[in-house]
């Protein structure tokens, strides 16, 4: 049977299934064509996926030290060796330490006498995945010498490992602490404009004393009040909540606005006719009718979070050691001079800049999915 088909606006022919799809079909459709949303998207499921199999894929242990190699500079992934001869299998070089008479500061050289070749899937340090399945695979490493690809720190850590486990947090916090502000603004917002009275008068007066706080003060206070004593994943929650009770205000005076807007418009007034309950009314009509900007507000939320939490572990009033996290980890580049001289500390800092560009992308395609008929 042959499909129907019509001419839209622009004059362009169209399958009939445009004009039957559902709100979701048409948003999945329009989301496809923006690019920079796709790669977006691409990106935060990676970053998901390492998130979530930190353990694998980490070379290893984020608590080994080699004494060795403090400090050593990033290795170079090679596939040519000095004489130009080309290697399927890369390889990395070898290390020797020397140090330099007159700074008597300690360097690092590629010994082109011992060649390591990468290997996947090859057994290493022991570790157990979601704290419950023992296994000692990782995704790669080399079987002899070692491999720092990110280079190591004042205690000789790898610190590629160390960014792989501080993704796990530094997503997950993002995702928990936009979930509790997110459903926090959405009712308490939603209660204020629905109902007004009282209850907008008292949920009203809350946001204005928590936005009139200083966020960093704010901040050091509800941090400082947490037990030094806790174990790192009560401190992670802690965290969570806090930056919660901060996040939600500015979402829920956007929702009390939509409301008082929407709440006298036509179809509001035919669905309360009809007998809907006041909870299908806020559900299934009010809310849809601005989805939109919840999206939006959805995905920039969850990169503020994450830049709140790194802030907060930047300056010592986050998660603490030895937990990690980005912010932790950017700590330790506090010092210029250690900055200066091992600028491979701030590689944290660019795992936040990628994420943070990656939401903002999907973001603006979300909001423009949302409006499929535009």
């Amino acid at each position: 049977m042959m499909k129907m088909v019509k001419k839209n606006k622009e004059g362009f022919i169209a399958d009939e299934s445009y004009y039957v799809a559902t709100q979701w079909e048409l948003m999945w459709r329009k989301f496809k064509r923006h690019k920079l949303a796709l790669f977006g998207s691409s990106i935060l499921i990676i970053l998901y996926i390492v998130a979530l199999f930190c353990e694998f894929f980490s070379p290893y242990d984020i608590y080994k030290r080699y004494p060795k190699y403090i400090y050593c500079p990033p290795q170079m992934i090679h596939f040519f060796d000095e004489e130009g001869k080309f290697y399927l299998r890369p390889f990395v070089y070898g290390l020797k330490k020397k140090y330099d008479p007159k700074t008597l500061r300690r360097k690092y050289i590629a010994d082109k006498t011992k060649k390591y070749p990468l290997r996947f899937f090859i057994l290493g340090n022991k570790y157990k995945l979601w704290n419950l399945f023992p296994g000692d695979i990782h995704f790669f490493g080399v079987e002899d010498g070692v491999i720092f690809l990110f280079g190591t720190d004042k205690l000789g850590r790898d610190i590629f490992s160390r960014n792989i486990y501080a993704t796990r947090i530094s997503l997950s916090i993002g995702l928990v602490g936009v979930g509790i502000s997110f459903v926090l603004g959405a009712i308490l917002g939603g209660i204020s404009g629905y109902y007004g009275g009282t209850a907008d008068m008292v949920i009203q007066r809350i946001i204005e004393f928590l936005i009139s706080i200083p966020t960093i003060p704010l901040w050091m206070a509800l941090s400082a009040a947490l037990p030094p004593r806790w174990s790192s994943i009560k401190v992670y929650f802690a965290i969570t909540i806090i930056l919660s009770i901060i996040g939600w205000c500015s979402l829920a005076r956007v929702v009390r606005g939509k409301f008082l807007e929407l709440k006298g418009q036509d179809f509001v007034m035919a669905a309360k006719i009809s007998g809907s309950s006041e909870l299908r009314i806020i559900t299934r009509h009010l809310l849809p009718s601005f989805l939109s900007y919840l999206i939006v507000s959805l995905t920039l939320s969850i990169p503020s979070m994450i830049l709140g939490e790194t802030a907060l572990s930047f300056l010592g009033l986050g998660i603490r050691p030895p937990a990690v996290s980005w912010g932790t980890l950017l700590k330790d580049s506090q010092n210029i001079r250690t900055v200066a001289l091992h600028p491979w500390l701030l590689i944290p800092g660019v795992f936040v800049v990628i994420t943070v560009l990656a939401f903002n992308f999907l973001g603006d395609g979300l909001r423009d999915a949302a409006d499929p008929y535009k």
